[in-house]
Parts: C-alpha cells; sequence; structure tokens
C-alpha cells in the first residue's frame, strides 16, 4: 500500500479532484473574506488550473506571508500564506498525510485525524492509573518541552527527513520550496501558519518518538506537539531517560528543552499537561484557565452590552470553552461562573446561554443612574 501511495505522489497532489478539494477546504472560516481569497474566486476555475499548471511544469513560486498577532491561548506572532499558497499547501497535506501518519507512533496527538489535546489527556489519565499498577508508589513522571519549537526546527535536517518516506523527485521539489520560503521570515524554524508545518513537526519529531519507544523502550509515553508526558518505574530511570532524550533532541534534532518547563516527580503529584491537571484518579481544570474565562465572562458581558457582539457568538465562545471543561472535574466551578455572571445561564440540554434581558435591564439602570 505504501508502494503505491509513494509511487504517484505528485500526481495526487495535482489532481483536479484534490486541488479542487483544498480550495473548497481553503474557504472554510474568515479567511475566505479576505482581500487575495475574494481576488481568488472571482475566476476560481482559471486560477485552479493555473496553479496546477505551474505546479506541473515546475514554474510555481511562493508569494510570501502576511504576518499577525493572536492572543489564545498565548501571545503568538502568525504568519500565514496568501490564499493561492494555502490551497496548494491543503492539496500537498492532504496526499503526504496517506505517506505519514499510518507510520507515526500510536500516542502522539497534536494536528492528526481523530486525535487532539482530549484524547492526549484521557490517555495520559489511563497511563498513569496503568503505571501506578504497574510499577508501584515508586513511580515518577518525566514532563519534557522544547524551547520555541516551531521557531528553532532546523529546516535543513526536517528536508533530510523527508527523503527517507518520500522518493517522489516532484513532490520533494515541491515541498522544499514551501520549506524553503520560511527564509523569508528567519533562518529557523517553520511558520506557525503555513498548514504545511503542522504535518512536518510531526515528521520531524517522529525521530524523537521512535527513539523514545524503541531504544529507550518507554512503554508509557505521550506527545501533543513539543510537550511530552512519559511515566517510568522510578526516580533514577526517569533522571537516565531524561538526560538521554535531552541528549537525542540536541544531537540528532538540534532542539533545546524549555528548562523551567522540564523536570521529574512523583506520579501521585500529578501533572500539568493539555490544559488540565491530571492525577491517575481525576482531573483537574487549571488555575489559569480559570482565570481566563472568569475574566473572558466579565469582558463578554461588556461587548453584549455594547453591541459589540451577538448573544449567538458570545453562547458559541461559552459552549466551546464549556466543552473543554466537562473533560476535568469542573461542575461546581462552572456552577460558580454562572451563579457570579447571571446573565449566564444552563438550558435543558445543558447548553450554555445568554439572557439578553439581564444586561439590557442593568443597562438601563447604569443609565438612569
Amino acid at each position: 500500500m505504501s508502494k503505491i501511495i509513494h509511487d504517484n505522489l505528485f500526481e495526487k497532489i495535482i489532481a483536479w479532484e484534490n486541488i479542487e478539494w483544498a480550495y473548497k477546504k481553503s474557504l472554510k472560516g474568515v479567511n475566505k473574506y479576505g482581500t487575495d481569497a475574494l481576488h481568488f474566486s472571482r475566476n476560481e476555475t482559471y486560477n485552479l488550473m493555473k496553479l496546477i499548471d505551474s505546479m506541473k511544469n515546475g514554474t510555481y513560486e511562493f508569494e510570501g506571508y502576511k504576518r499577525f498577532k493572536v492572543y489564545e491561548p498565548k501571545e503568538r506572532i502568525i504568519d500565514a500564506p496568501y490564499h493561492k499558497d494555502k490551497i496548494a499547501q491543503l492539496a500537498i497535506d492532504r496526499v503526504l498525510k496517506e505517506v505519514y501518519q499510518p507510520s507515526f507512533i500510536h500516542d502522539s496527538y497534536a494536528c492528526l485525524d481523530n486525535k487532539g489535546t482530549h484524547k492526549a489527556v484521557e490517555r495520559v489519565s489511563y497511563f498513569m492509573r496503568k503505571a501506578a499498577w504497574q510499577y508501584g508508589e515508586d513511580t515518577f513522571i518525566i514532563k519534557l518541552d522544547i524551547r520555541k519549537f516551531f521557531y528553532t526546527i532546523n529546516r535543513e535536517i526536517l528536508k533530510g527527513i523527508i527523503p527517507k518516506k518520500v522518493k517522489c523527485q516532484e513532490t520533494l521539489n515541491l515541498v522544499n520550496k514551501i520549506i524553503d520560503s520560511a527564509d523569508l521570515i528567519d533562518p529557523l524554524g517553520l511558520p506557525l501558519g503555513n498548514t504545511l508545518s503542522q504535518l512536518f513537526t510531526n515528521v520531524y519529531m517522529d525521530r524523537f518518538d521512535q527513539y523514545c519507544k524503541r531504544v529507550l523502550r518507554v512503554k508509557y509515553y505521550v506527545r501533543y506537539a513539543d510537550d511530552v508526558i512519559a511515566i517510568v518505574p522510578n526516580k533514577s530511570e526517569a533522571i537516565s531517560i531524561l538526560n538521554n532524550m535531552i541528549q537525542f533532541l540536541k544531537d540528532e534534532l538540534d532542539l533545546d528543552i524549555s528548562v523551567k518547563k522540564t523536570r521529574i516527580f512523583p506520579l501521585e503529584q500529578g501533572v500539568n499537561a493539555y490544559g488540565f491537571k491530571i492525577y491517575k484518579t481525576h482531573r483537574l481544570l487549571r488555575n489559569d484557565s480559570k482565570k481566563k474565562i472568569k475574566r473572558k465572562a466579565k469582558r463578554l458581558r461588556t461587548t453584549l452590552a455594547e453591541g459589540r457582539i451577538s448573544s449567538g457568538k458570545v453562547e458559541q465562545i461559552l459552549n466551546s470553552w464549556n466543552g473543554h471543561a466537562r473533560y476535568g472535574c469542573s461542575h461546581n466551578f462552572t456552577q460558580r461562573l454562572i451563579s457570579r455572571n447571571d446573565y449566564i445561564y444552563v438550558d435543558h440540554r445543558g447548553v450554555l446561554k445568554v439572557d439578553i434581558s439581564k444586561i439590557v435591564k442593568e443597562d438601563n439602570l447604569d443609565a438612569i443612574s
């Protein structure tokens, strides 16, 4: 199966069905209203055919990046490609996923189909219970975090890893052109806004995953992007394994750990990871997550009163958070949040709703006073 995929990768990428799928995918979300997206859509069939032709004859050129900041879950600089290049990346990503995903370890959870943070949290919880039963009270956790992960990936090392799996030279030429486009931004790293950056980071870190599982023989191991959790029998093994991990990252992948975020500790302490404080028996929302939603609930009330946001959008934001919170023991906190923000209530389906009359009434009282 893998050989068949490898033999016709480029043809799969530039096939009309694949490019058309990528175009439709690119129109999801707010980006479809961008100037370049609207310009592209005015003559979409011609522009898609022009993109295919440029990829086929080797004249495809990357246009550059649009830079902006995002503030959730933390402040970051995003360098996003223009619409044409986003379509190309989505088309390549769809095909390369078929090549790479079957070879990744089961317990890699970032930017993969049917994975994500909540699946990672559940797996860590399960591993903690199983390790406690197998190893006993001496069980230790290794928590490893890589310093400035996306920004420090060595692109030359990445370009050396990809040909070990992808043998199609036309595909490699196309992929390398996209990787080299990051030279416009910085000598190191991958742009956070690139669709292919997500796949490439997993390709890059798969070498580390395989080393931990096959060489270090870490049985209970979970990785989400640059955040690694490993559970081992005792403290001495934890020290030895962590040192080997750090050495491998430095020697083979040219990556450094975050000293502040990397440490070892007894399993009974629980571990802060993937948005929760995880124990073997239960999970709690992290304190910073609680503080953020409390501040956001107050801000949403103000913006709703001023008419700068719709009640439907507020409900969407609140229920998105609530969907995350339900993966932990959050019932009491959620009830306190609702009681302190009386414009929020829960309907008979358990969905968070907004009572706009509460805000309108208080607004009128404020105006009178």
